[in-house]
């Protein structure tokens, strides 16, 4: 398993990771379970969940009763920031509610440290000094190792990291956020600031909710129990004519090489400079396999350049 550093300050991890997203909610804990051996067997050492996931801390209960004494050996990343309760109050990045939030997330985890704690997404009602520290006071007490962001725009990441450096607070490591052959919106401002000032980038939806798979094609039925066939939220999202367009022309790139979609997927966005870690939500052990195994491709100058011709 290849290794990366989570930007120029955070720790190494591996090149993919497991998104828990799917954990206490999508899956039962036996499935769970079995995704989690088979990451670690084959040497992933990223998990990336959030205290939402799973119906609202449902995956970081499970990864509790997962991961036991193998705990040690991964870096561990959770979130806070979304909404936790349907009163609209446990939610945001004021002080006071990031110290109910990372004790609620210790208390699922069953674990004295979170290696990585992202801002889930910004709030707006509380200066990110005040955010930063908060979390100065966590990492100083020994609760959180590094820091993250999660869905923050070029101007407020620039924002954090010059309060931060201001003011001798600890600085985001990494920013994770929607990245793919689909969607490349950062690429017009937010990846630039991420590569200048040494933050490692941390794709989700690397996959476009499964559009990247090699399941679906503009024409054809979408397959019977598919995400996108029991999710009309996601085929509303994903699922439009310049989509299509896209996953046709890159299905054909892929055949005309004897690669397949998901190889091209993974390996793009392995071939990314700022990427530390590619996060994909998964079910199965084989999934974990294909994903490890889908980047193993390296894109030639010519590939890359016929990719930017039919996605951008």
């Amino acid at each position: 398993m290849q290794k990366r550093r989570l930007g120029t300050s955070g720790p190494e991890v591996s090149l993919i990771g497991i998104g828990a997203n799917n954990f206490g909610g999508r899956i039962d804990l036996e499935a769970s379970r079995r995704v989690v051996a088979r990451a670690l067997d084959l040497g992933i050492t990223l998990i990336d969940t959030a205290d939402t996931y799973g119906n609202r801390g449902g995956s970081e209960e499970a990864l509790s009763r997962i991961l036991g004494p193998r705990r040690k050996d991964i870096v561990l990343a959770t979130k806070f920031g979304l909404n936790m309760d349907d009163a609209g109050k446990l939610k945001g990045a004021s002080p006071r509610y990031i110290m109910h939030a990372i004790e609620a997330s210790l208390r699922r985890l069953k674990t004295d440290w979170i290696d990585v704690y992202y801002l889930h997404r910004p709030d707006p009602q509380t200066p990110i000094e005040q955010t930063l520290r908060a979390l100065d006071d966590l990492v100083k007490a020994g609760k959180v190792r590094f820091i993250g962001c999660s869905n923050l725009s070029a101007a407020q990441v620039e924002e954090a990291h010059d309060v931060a450096q201001q003011h001798g607070l600890p600085q985001f490591v990494c920013c994770q956020d929607e990245y793919s052959l689909i969607n490349r919106d950062l690429e017009k401002d937010r990846l630039a600031v991420m590569r200048r000032l040494g933050l490692g980038l941390v794709p989700y939806f690397p996959l476009a909710s499964g559009l990247l798979t090699g399941k679906y094609r503009s024409k054809a039925p979408l397959p019977e129990g598919s995400r996108l066939a029991k999710n009309p939220q996601f085929v509303q999202e994903f699922a439009s004519a310049r989509n299509w367009r896209i996953v046709d022309a890159l299905g054909a790139f892929a055949a005309q090489r004897d690669r397949t979609m998901l190889e091209l997927a993974m390996s793009w966005l392995a071939s990314r400079p700022a990427v530390s870690s590619i996060i994909a939500g998964v079910t199965t052990p084989e999934q974990v396999e294909q994903n490890i195994a889908a980047v193993g491709w390296t894109l030639s100058p010519e590939d890359l350049a016929e990719i930017d011709r039919i996605t951008l």
